[in-house]
């Protein structure tokens, strides 16, 4: 018996988007270009933040503090916690430059006008889909990451 989907708003957000994304891009070519968009923007603003923080910390972060102050010992925590997340920042853009690399090799592909034409017959069987193996591979992810919004607040 297949898995029933779950209701959570994280899940119900992604079933919403999934949708969408299905129905008004049912073409390969389209799934290829906003994929690549997608991939692009999140390069875009990852290596953004990434490259503000180094300028305004810049090597500070690795450096620890001499001072012992208890007040600074909080601002030294929190500059571990900025160190990680700048070290996290560096490899996600560096698995989003893998991805990019693999994403171009989609590009090369091009497909004859029945193929688009069976694209397009099936994104309206599988937008509405609940249990699509997709949709539910994300829940699993989805329940996977505290860290997403929504987990916490109820």
């Amino acid at each position: 018996m297949p898995e029933e989907p779950c209701q959570c708003p994280d899940c119900l957000r992604f079933y919403k988007e999934h949708d969408r994304l299905v129905r008004e891009f049912p073409t390969l070519r389209q799934q290829q270009e906003l994929n690549w968009a997608a991939l692009q923007s999140f390069r875009t603003l990852a290596g953004r933040v990434l490259e503000d923080f180094q300028k305004q910390y810049g090597y500070k972060l690795t450096e620890p503090s001499l001072e012992t102050n208890a007040d600074l010992l909080s601002e030294d925590e929190i500059s571990e916690e900025l160190q990680q997340a700048l070290t996290d920042l560096e490899n996600i853009n560096a698995h989003l430059f893998s991805i990019e690399v693999l994403m171009e090799k989609i590009f090369d592909v091009r497909v004859p006008e029945i193929v688009e034409d069976k694209f397009k017959e099936l994104a309206g069987e599988l937008a509405p889909d609940p249990l699509n193996p997709d949709r539910l591979r994300l829940n699993r992810l989805l329940h996977q990451t505290p860290d997403l919004p929504d987990k916490n607040s109820s």
